[in-house]
């Protein structure tokens, strides 16, 4: 049976196999003019490479409606919850493609 939520007015449905969601430790951000492309992998111990788990399409606009989005709920979440220690991430866990 798919599950249902409304936030802020708008209808969506999330079935069951989306809403178990996949892991990720590792976003890959890559561009074009016309769009942003956002690959999320996992890493895991052992094993020789991380294999792709969702790619999501963005236009520039959604992509800074995210970003945006982002910063505000990162924000609420340290207010509620503590400050995110990132100091001790591997560098270049999450990082735009091309970067070293």
């Amino acid at each position: 049976m798919a599950e249902q939520t409304k936030p802020k007015g708008i209808d969506l449905e999330l079935d069951a196999e989306v809403a178990q969601g996949h892991y990720s430790n590792v976003a890959i951000i890559s561009h074009s003019p016309s769009e942003f492309i956002l690959d999320f992998a996992a890493i895991l111990p052992g094993l020789p490479k991380a294999k792709v788990k969702s790619r999501i399409i963005l236009t520039p606009e959604h992509a800074k409606r995210l970003l945006l989005s982002l910063q505000d709920n990162v924000m609420r979440y340290e207010s509620a919850i503590g400050k995110i220690d990132i100091s001790k991430q591997p560098a270049g866990v999450f990082k735009k493609l091309g970067e070293a």
